[in-house]
């Protein structure tokens, strides 16, 4: 992606941390703001307009009437809204880069996607799978279960929000730097035939050989890329401040490099980034990391 593509990026917002264990990324978007995204990418030759923040009706000490879905009515409430955000900034040519908030934004971001790209591929950066229903899900955490909800499975509040019918094809869909899965998440991956680059291929194979197979698949007979980046996917030792933290993840140039060749290949359409907890980070470290990463993903070079 590069501003001679399509120069007009629009940010959206989303604080939300209902659908997380640990309170603290709803400030996700004000510390990647703060760390001068829009100067980053305006920088690099992009017409950025901010389009502010999609706010949950937050209920402090109640929850959804659905005791095993955690925030149901708020969850779906702020992906409703922002499904019919992304898709009007579709609609009008532009490149939407949403920023969270946890990853249970994802279900809105994509299905807004889908309305314009309906052959869509997927990579997802991601410690965790994601790809939890009410039935396997250990915690009844949503942000456990946006893809599984965008493939089709999952509560028909959510996977209803802009139909059943509109939903991806799990053969066009990657995830990238996995790690940690539970017992459920492992069958339906396998059963669905989702390609999963675990740190074990990436140990093996290398970030530049993993990413080259996995454009591939996502580019081959789509119309558009999705790249959906949870900090969490990196090591912590370079995101600390991120909800769910597991050791043994993506560094720093893995991470830069995976943005670069996806930027290099030009067929990424819409993004978001996402689990950027304040409350945990060192100074901001977190959120500065994901300002460059978005950064590279849009074009930027070392030379």
């Amino acid at each position: 992606m590069n501003p001679a593509i399509n120069p007009h990026i629009s940010i959206i917002g989303v604080p939300l941390d209902l659908g997380a264990e640990h309170r603290g990324v709803d400030m996700g978007p004000s510390a990647i703001r703060y760390a001068e995204v829009v100067r980053r990418l305006e920088s690099l030759g992009y017409e950025v307009d901010d389009r502010g923040d999609i706010l949950p009706n937050k209920q402090e000490n109640g929850q959804a009437a659905e005791v095993s879905l955690k925030y149901l009515n708020e969850i779906e409430q702020v992906n409703r809204q922002l499904c019919r955000q992304v898709a009007e900034e579709m609609a009008k040519g532009r490149f939407p880069l949403v920023i969270g908030g946890d990853h249970s934004i994802a279900i809105g971001t994509i299905s807004g996607v889908l309305q314009h790209k309906k052959r869509l591929g997927v990579l997802w950066f991601d410690a965790h799978g994601d790809i939890n229903t009410v039935e396997t899900s250990p915690s009844g955490n949503i942000h456990g279960m946006p893809v599984a909800v965008c493939l089709g499975l999952g509560h028909e509040r959510l996977t209803g929000i802009v139909g059943r019918d509109v939903k991806l094809n799990p053969e066009k869909f990657v995830m990238i730097g996995t790690r940690d899965l539970d017992p459920g998440e492992k069958v339906l991956i396998k059963k669905l035939g989702i390609t999963a680059f675990t740190m074990h291929e990436i140990d093996m194979l290398g970030m530049a050989q993993v990413m080259e197979r996995a454009l591939r698949i996502v580019a081959d007979g789509t119309d558009g890329v999705h790249v959906s980046f949870d900090m969490d996917v990196m090591d912590p030792l370079h995101a600390p401040g991120v909800g769910t933290p597991v050791v043994g993840g993506l560094t720093y140039r893995e991470s830069h490099l995976a943005m670069e060749l996806i930027a290099a290949a030009n067929i990424v359409t819409s993004a978001e980034f996402v689990e950027v907890n304040t409350v945990l980070d060192h100074r901001n470290q977190t959120a500065k990391v994901a300002v460059s990463l978005m950064g590279s993903l849009l074009g930027e070079r070392l030379l």
